[in-house]
């Protein structure tokens, strides 16, 4: 089972995001700003905290992560935990740091997100106001392929 964490960066109403291009996950969709896989040892908020600084060059205090849900899906390249966390502080100018594998970044308004939202980040994103169970789980159930709240 593979774990990633995600790091949405929130100023206002407004979410900052990446359109993904050359990695081969996702290419031509939007996506968190920060999020990578974390490595092994490493604790879900310190890899949070390593992603944002590699992806957008930013520093964040781990302090300031405010955890939102763990997304439990099943895909056909395996089985994920995915750790969401928000923060509306962090010290820097969010950049663009890998422009071989990100487009753009924009801040989106949580009304507008736009229609090519990678599932599992659009999943949590579409209820990021609304509020969150602690889990979500996706790709398990053989009936629908809706995802299902464990609360």
């Amino acid at each position: 089972m593979k774990a990633i964490s995600y790091v949405i960066l929130q100023r206002g109403d407004e979410v900052l995001l990446q359109l993904r291009q050359g990695t081969g996950y996702m290419d031509g969709y939007w996506s968190t700003a920060a999020a990578g896989h974390i490595e092994p040892g490493e604790a879900a908020e310190a890899a949070a905290v390593r992603e944002a600084s590699e992806e957008l060059g930013i520093q964040i205090d781990p302090e300031q992560l405010q955890p939102l849900c763990t997304v439990h899906r099943n895909q056909q390249a395996g089985s994920y935990v995915d750790f969401f966390f928000r923060t509306s502080q962090w010290d820097g100018v969010p950049s663009l740091m890998e422009p071989e594998r990100v487009a753009q970044l924009r801040w989106f308004p949580l009304e507008a997100l736009p229609d090519n939202l990678v599932e599992q980040e659009e999943l949590v994103l579409s209820r990021l106001d609304a509020g969150l169970p602690p889990i979500l789980s996706m790709g398990f159930c053989t009936e629908t392929s809706q995802p299902h709240s464990l609360d």
